[in-house]
């Protein structure tokens, strides 16, 4: 018998996404019967306590007992247990500077981490994650935003509604004003930015379209691979070679700058990838840019003025568009920027239910049974041990 425990979250504040949902847990537990699941008790989860154990799930404090811990968010030092399997976000591929300590505890107490980022299919895409709300939440808060910005309509907030279903009741009658949007990104973000703007109504054109006209109605473009970048010497986009030598290409987003009101961006991002433009271009005319949702959300990343992260209850902030220094949303020579990094906590629930569906489907019977490439590829440590595929984390990890 293999135990599964659901650790409570730990980091502050408090996530309160789960893993696997009451409703999950009962019919793995009926289902796979070599596994049994453990709550960690908690005050926070979206599913409470009573309901994990009207599910059958033990409800405890110590988890000592299990072999596999699930969690979320990055785990505090003090409450790693030394020897065990975790399964959480860990942001520390890309050598997160604010959690090398974790990284190197992990390693010093012969832990097992599985990071959930880096669960990928053979094409490199993810097999797992929260994208597809945070796209939902962000572009709802993108929108919003803009309204605040404008006063030409009014959005109610996403975590004051109690599901994505009573959401969808809050867009009925609202009027969109012909604004246009640039979505920028082909993955699960941008899956559920395209579902809010197809729920509001808004309308998509093809990038051309988008460049060259107005329209007498809100308007959306989606930028993906090969709208947004061209080789710098062939000027053509190969996607293979694009992951590979990032730095070969050059960004083409500045092409859309003054025909765009919203950016909803949802492109991922690390140091090699050109930015979507420079900040120089945010202090000319020509940029025309009010409001930008980063949903993927990088500090001086793809949007090069994102500044850091705001809360979910105070998600917007402005910058200057002279000095690109930090001031209240809403000011005229200012654009307004959304940046938070938990955004599907509006949605708990349902993004609780959409985690734990792909976790079951795709990573659950070999993560209790003989494992397998996907996870193998995906274990940044193993037994307090680099993994090969890692190895470039030695010096971040103080090894």
């Amino acid at each position: 018998m293999i135990n599964i425990g659901l650790i409570r979250e730990g980091k502050v504040p408090a996530d309160n996404r789960v893993a696997l949902t009451p409703a999950q847990c009962k019919w793995i537990q009926k289902n796979v019967p070599s596994v049994n699941i453990l709550a960690q008790t908690s005050e926070n989860r979206c599913f409470s306590d009573k309901e994990y154990a009207m599910a059958g799930v033990e409800i405890t404090e110590n988890m000592e007992r299990c072999d596999i811990l699930l969690g979320i968010k990055e785990v505090p030092v003090d409450q790693l247990i030394p020897g065990k399997t975790y399964l959480f976000f860990s942001h520390t591929r890309k050598k997160q500077e604010h959690n090398r300590k974790l990284f190197r505890s992990i390693l010093d107490k012969k832990i097992t981490l599985i990071d959930f980022e880096c669960l990928e299919h053979e094409d490199g895409t993810r097999i797992i994650g929260f994208g597809f709300f945070a796209g939902i939440v962000g572009a709802h808060n993108g929108m919003m935003a803009y309204g605040n910005r404008t006063g030409a309509y009014k959005l109610a907030r996403v975590f004051k509604q109690r599901s994505f279903r009573e959401l969808i009741h809050t867009y009925f009658g609202l009027l969109i004003p012909n604004v246009k949007i640039a979505v920028t990104g082909s993955g699960r973000v941008a899956h559920g930015v395209l579902e809010i703007m197809n729920l509001m109504g808004i309308h998509e054109v093809d990038p051309d379209e988008f460049k060259e006209r107005e329209f007498p109605y809100p308007a959306y473009v989606q930028l993906k691979g090969a709208d947004l970048y061209a080789h710098k010497v062939t000027g053509k986009y190969n996607r293979i070679e694009f992951h590979e030598h990032p730095e070969e290409y050059r960004c083409l987003f500045p092409e859309y700058i003054s025909n765009t009101d919203i950016l909803m961006n949802g492109v991922y991002w690390e140091p090699r990838i050109p930015r979507l433009f420079e900040k120089e271009l945010v202090m000319q005319e020509s940029f025309r840019i009010q409001t930008i949702a980063d949903i993927t959300d990088d500090t001086n990343g793809s949007v090069p003025i994102n500044l850091g992260d705001q809360n979910i209850e105070n998600p917007i902030y402005g910058v200057d568009r002279k000095t690109l220094s930090k001031t209240d949303p809403y000011l005229s020579g200012s654009v307004d920027i959304m940046a938070v990094g938990n955004l599907p906590n509006e949605l708990p629930r349902d993004a609780s239910r959409y985690f734990g569906e792909q976790l079951i489907k795709y990573v659950l019977y070999d993560l209790v049974h003989n494992g397998s490439k996907v996870i193998e590829k995906a274990t940044l440590v193993k037994a307090g041990k680099l993994t090969e595929h890692y190895a470039y984390l030695k010096e971040y990890a103080g090894l």
